[in-house]
């Protein structure tokens, strides 16, 4: 990682030997190995934009944060509203209505065009996943839910039935089902599934994090949708990760024409400074909820604090939604032209907008390039999905320099573990 050339004030409260220590006790000893090997014994200590400074005064940019950090870290705007509602209510009493929730539903609305008008906020991506299908049950009386093989919608118990990856529910019998995960290369699966037997709903990514940025082909998920559609099955396009522009739209399902009765919505909707996610849905998929409000409930739902995040997160990302086209094309071309230097190396790459993937020959190497990167300074995701892929997650405030600079660093290490014939 490169020296940073200036020390920003909280560098200097960083303790990285108690740090590490505290995890091992108290935490996860694979998470303190993982991360100490990472840092090379630093902590994050500092954030800005897209870059972290470390406990050593290194820095980093910050590519992968999980689509969390779209508007990098500490975006202005989004601090300064959070800080204005710290000032004045941050939580609510639940009794009394709170205008700052009513405010963020009323701008995500409109946010997606008006034809999705009932929200209900949760806190993380899972959140809004239980509360969609449980909604879709409900409605419609069905158990069934079909989701989509490499898909990725959590790991609290619910969601992980709809997440297609063995290895998450491992000891959890059962864990599946009602759930029944399609081939997103057969156009036919979801009547084949409806002859089976009713469906509640169908849940999909439009574009697949977890799973290598791999984008479903929207002609299949026009026919699914249709189809489910005509069943009597509800339509969840799960967003959490590709919506709010990090895939150039603000839902990539509404701007293909999907008809949806659900957009999820998560990650960077609290600006990348608070914990928020939402469904945004039909009058009739919310039926169960508006008819009995404590059917699905959470004590942080719809908190103020958080609330007040969206709408400045909501202007930032509009803001900046021309020149994330612009960086989207410059990452596109650039890994283009690092698949050219490393034929044998990467198996490819794919994506959309600001979700993108690389691909390697070897499963073993992902994760030895993830380090490497960290260590000269640039920071990625992995796929859980695709032990063969990383993620490449730029913010939208990032600069051209430092995406130039990103991918003369994933040159250098792919240059590197190439010159070490480890492939």
């Amino acid at each position: 990682m490169a020296a940073s050339p200036q020390s920003p004030p909280k560098v200097a409260t960083a303790q990285p030997g108690a740090t590490f220590d505290r995890l091992r006790r108290h935490l996860s000893r694979g998470v303190a190995l993982a991360a100490e090997s990472m840092g090379n014994g630093a902590v994050e200590a500092f954030a800005a934009g897209a870059s972290i400074t470390l406990s050593d005064r290194r820095t980093a940019l910050d590519f992968g944060s999980y689509s969390v950090a779209l508007l990098g870290h500490r975006h202005p705007g989004v601090v300064e509203a959070v800080h204005r509602q710290l000032a004045t209510m941050p939580t609510s009493t639940r009794a009394l209505a709170n205008p700052v929730t009513a405010e963020a539903a009323a701008t995500l609305v409109d946010y997606f065009g008006g034809a999705l008008p009932k929200v209900h906020f949760g806190l993380n991506g899972s959140d809004a996943v239980e509360a969609a299908v449980k909604l879709a049950r409900l409605a419609t009386g069905r158990d069934r839910v079909l989701a989509v093989r490499g898909g990725y919608h959590g790991t609290s118990l619910g969601a992980l039935a709809l997440t297609h990856h063995p290895g998450l529910r491992a000891g959890l019998r059962g864990c599946v089902s009602q759930t029944v995960h399609l081939d997103p290369f057969e156009p036919a699966a979801v009547m084949d599934e409806i002859a089976r037997g009713p469906v509640a709903a169908l849940v999909f990514e439009p574009v697949q994090g977890e799973n290598g940025a791999f984008p479903l082909p929207t002609d299949v998920l026009h026919r699914w949708a249709l189809d489910a559609r005509a069943h009597g099955a509800f339509v969840i396009a799960d967003e959490i990760q590709s919506g709010l522009r990090r895939c150039g739209e603000r839902s990539v399902a509404l701007a293909e024409g999907l008809p949806v009765d659900a957009v999820l919505t998560g990650g960077p909707l609290g600006g990348g400074v608070m914990p928020l996610s939402a469904v945004v849905c039909t009058e009739v998929l919310y039926r169960p909820l508006g008819a009995d409000p404590l059917l699905h409930t959470s004590t942080f739902g719809g908190h103020p604090l958080s609330c007040a995040a969206l709408p400045a997160a909501l202007d930032a990302i509009e803001g900046l939604a021309d020149h994330g086209r612009s960086l989207a094309d410059g990452l596109a071309n650039g890994l283009r032209g690092l698949h050219d230097l490393h034929p044998r190396m990467l198996s490819g790459f794919r994506g959309r907008g600001l979700l993108w993937s690389i691909g390697f020959t070897a499963p073993h190497m992902a994760g030895e390039v993830i380090v490497r990167l960290a260590d000269a300074g640039l920071l990625v995701s992995p796929c859980l999905s695709d032990p063969r892929s990383v993620r490449l997650l730029p913010p939208l405030t990032t600069t051209h320099a430092e995406l130039d600079q990103a991918l003369g660093i994933l040159d250098s290490a792919l240059t590197d573990v190439a010159r070490r014939g480890t492939f």
